[in-house]
């Protein structure tokens, strides 16, 4: 597939692999962009949810490289017998958990048992699967704070950039276990396929939308992202995925799938807290945008939220008569 790269996909995949899921740590700065039509949907769950987080850094171990898992959760677990849905967590390249700690918390307010290895390598996607793998021990284990409190029949899972691909890797591998996918910034496969030395070697790894069998996905990009653009030039067919358009369409029908692009956001703006740093190149407004439509997503698919299901009915949902957002597309029709 590289072969049919053009000598300007070469150079821009060159100019921009140092952005390609950075470790920048994004800080409070920025506020998300104003005088947008933020209608119900987008606005409920665009706020904190009901549920106090509980984080805590290293509180398992291990995935199989040895990293610990970094786990954000409702503090009052289990609370009137409820049992809380897992997302599991891939980081993109030389970042960690922390530097997603606004998204994250923000999931777990809404009632999710959120969880990610400490690890810079997730595109293979096994580490998102041995966090999960965790998480069930925990729920069999009488002594664990987990203990009988999470719905194991219900997991997404969620990553950036290279984490985005390990997200589709690790729904692929699950064979159904993974009920949701949400990959975020996920980059062209010209990323993983150009002959060029890489820092990383888990940057080789790609991933085949065709595999997904099974669940739902969400791609959802910035529209400023070079590392992960909406549209491609030519079809899926005749250059591979190299965009949310072509992942879409490589996608087969019988999965449920959306994608859509939020208007600004550079590729790193998902690691706001919630605004930008400054002098980060790669963030622009922040993480405030994503909130509503990545919660609303995970409402519908592990919770079973028919009021966040609506947003995400082909033509007719909320998602579609955003302002803050283009590129929409979905086969979700009731």
């Amino acid at each position: 597939m590289s072969s049919r790269l053009s000598r300007g996909a070469a150079l821009l995949a060159a100019a921009t692999l140092i952005m390609f899921g950075t470790g920048a740590t994004a800080t409070a700065g920025a506020p998300a962009p104003s005088g947008q039509s933020i209608t119900s949907v987008e606005n409920t769950y665009s706020e904190r949810g009901p549920w106090e987080v509980t984080e805590q850094q290293g509180f398992g171990c291990c995935d199989s490289s040895g990293h610990k898992f970094d786990v954000w959760y409702p503090t009052d677990l289990g609370a009137d017998g409820t049992e809380h849905p897992i997302i599991t967590w891939g980081n993109g390249t030389f970042a960690h958990p922390f530097q997603y700690d606004y998204l994250l918390s923000h999931l777990a307010s809404w009632g999710f048992v959120v969880i990610a290895p400490d690890n810079t390598n997730t595109g293979s996607g096994q580490e998102m699967l041995q966090a999960v793998d965790f998480l069930k021990g925990q729920n069999e284990d009488p002594s664990s704070s987990f203990y009988q409190a999470l719905d194991t029949d219900n997991v997404g899972a969620m990553g950036h950039s290279q984490g985005a691909i390990g997200t589709l890797n690790a729904t692929i591998a699950a064979g159904g276990a993974v009920k949701t996918a949400v990959p975020i910034e996920l980059p062209g496969q010209y990323m993983c396929t150009l002959n060029m030395p890489k820092p990383e070697a888990a940057m080789t790894i790609c991933t085949d939308p065709t595999k997904l069998t099974t669940g739902s996905v969400l791609y959802v990009n910035g529209s400023g992202s070079p590392i992960s653009p909406s549209t491609q030039p030519l079809p899926v067919e005749q250059i591979g995925p190299q965009s949310a358009q072509g992942y879409f369409a490589a996608t087969p029908d019988s999965v449920q799938k959306a994608m859509a692009t939020l208007n600004g956001p550079n590729h790193n703006d998902i690691q706001g807290q919630p605004g930008c740093p400054p002098n980060d190149p790669g963030c622009v407004s922040g993480v405030q945008g994503f909130l509503g439509t990545l919660t609303a997503w995970n409402m519908d698919k592990l919770q079973g939220d028919e009021y966040a299901h609506s947003t995400f009915v082909s033509g007719t949902g909320e998602l579609f008569s955003q302002q803050a957002w283009s590129n929409q597309a979905s086969n979700i029709a009731n």
